[in-house]
């Protein structure tokens, strides 16, 4: 497996993991409101447009999972369901916790929806520390959708003592 920045190629790929890892995890855990705006279509919408916040998990000629981080926010993480398993997952939050250090950040957060209990046990075996509730506001269409949500964190720099 390779990580390396997702290039325009990787679009359609990214976008397939990210639609079906998406309902995997969110539908019934999420207000219907953000399920109205997640079409199908605004994933590949979202995929191209992000393709400079991406890093890509590559196994023979194929995207297996991807990684988007903005800043502090590692702000998805998904694994192609083929793939699911296989440490893909573990290496990509590991290079999201690694961009978050060298965007000189020293603790890295995520969101999580509360229902989707395989991600947080995930987030937790490596590490990651539900920090509590609250209230992630995602812009759609037609104004904000309030998305009731977990906030895990990890620290990802060493704290240098004098």
């Amino acid at each position: 497996m390779t990580l390396r920045p997702a290039t325009s190629a990787d679009t359609d790929a990214v976008a397939k993991i990210w639609y079906h890892g998406w309902q995997d995890g969110h539908l019934g855990n999420v207000p219907d409101a953000l399920v109205r705006i997640r079409t199908r279509d605004s994933f590949w919408t979202r995929a191209a447009d992000r393709v400079g916040d991406t890093t890509v998990a590559v196994e023979g000629d194929s995207v297996a999972g991807f990684v988007m981080v903005v800043g502090d926010e590692v702000e998805q993480v998904y694994v192609s369901s083929d793939h699911r398993g296989s440490g893909v997952a573990g290496a990509l939050l590991a290079e999201a916790e690694r961009l978050v250090r060298a965007g000189g950040h020293s603790r890295a957060w995520l969101a999580v929806a509360p229902g989707n209990a395989q991600a947080r046990r995930f987030y937790e075996r490596c590490g990651w520390v539900d920090e509590g509730e609250f209230d992630n506001r995602v812009v759609g269409p037609d104004g904000v959708v309030s998305v009731p949500c977990r906030r895990y964190a990890k620290p990802v720099a060493s704290i240098e003592r004098i």
